[in-house]
């Protein structure tokens, strides 16, 4: 059920794509039916009887859902129609890849009622911060396009696409809206992580890279906000921080069980 639930994700996720704009109602509905599909999917790969399946490719399927999430809610307020051709490409791609990398099994008999809950916020926190490291991509790509000698270096097509993006100034108020929520929900994630580790290991905190890694993330993301309430960072600046932070992050997490799950064949658990 969910291969073949997958397989249709990743066919309305590419038709709507190639729905021209003139038709927004059809290609509005398709992206609508693909998202939700998705949703079902996903909760086909994580979800089992007293158990969750969690894994690098959920993780990477449930933060372009999440994404796919803000771009149908944002462009009923902005004109982000051109979004689809960067975004709609690997929300397809990542849809299917928990059937190829389903990850591993997490039985919850015996864990603390604290444990789906620190899940949910990490996922939550990991895809609302993978969605501002995309909204900063796509703001790094829209400033060089505004240089015109730099803009030459883009195809014709990536510079169609920008052209129907909201100014700089409105693209970069959305993308603390994004950093904002995500570190909030990314400090839920450390002090829930605290409260499960000291229920189960009995210490605060299991000293290994995923933890060093995210602590990072958190830091990079708290200097950027501070800098911005207080010295008022823009520019290159922000989205250098934007994309570190997400960088360290994507290692934490995905970064560490795509090496665990594919090339050692091991699990985190």
């Amino acid at each position: 059920m969910q291969i073949y639930l997958s397989f249709l994700v990743v066919a309305l996720y590419l038709a709507a794509v190639f729905i021209p704009f003139p038709q927004r109602i059809v290609g509005a509905g398709v992206s609508v039916l693909a998202w939700l599909l998705h949703a079902a999917s996903l909760w086909l790969a994580v979800f089992a009887d007293d158990a969750l399946r969690i894994g690098f490719a959920t993780m990477l399927s449930a933060a372009l859902w999440v994404t796919v999430s803000v771009y149908l809610i944002e462009n009923r307020n902005f004109s982000l129609d051109g979004l689809k051709f960067l975004l709609f490409p690997p929300a397809a791609g990542f849809s299917i890849l928990p059937v190829f990398f389903p990850g591993a099994v997490i039985a919850l008999t015996g864990k603390t009622a604290m444990f789906p809950w620190h899940v949910s916020i990490a996922l939550l926190a990991y895809s609302t911060l993978t969605i501002a490291a995309f909204h900063a991509a796509i703001m790094s790509l829209q400033d060089k396009h505004l240089h015109k000698l730099r803009s030459r270096t883009l195809p014709s097509w990536l510079s169609a696409v920008i052209d129907k993006l909201p100014a700089l100034l409105t693209m970069e108020k959305v993308l603390f809206r994004l950093i904002s929520v995500g570190f909030v929900l990314l400090s839920l994630t450390v002090l829930s992580g605290i409260v499960f580790s000291e229920q189960v290991l009995g210490v605060a905190f299991k000293w290994d890279h995923k933890t060093i890694l995210s602590l990072l993330s958190w830091l990079l993301f708290a200097i950027l906000l501070v800098g911005r309430r207080w010295r008022g960072w823009r520019g290159k600046t922000v989205l250098n921080f934007t994309l570190s932070g997400f960088l360290t992050l994507l290692l934490a997490y995905v970064g560490s069980r795509f090496v665990l799950e594919v090339v050692l064949h091991r699990s985190l658990v």
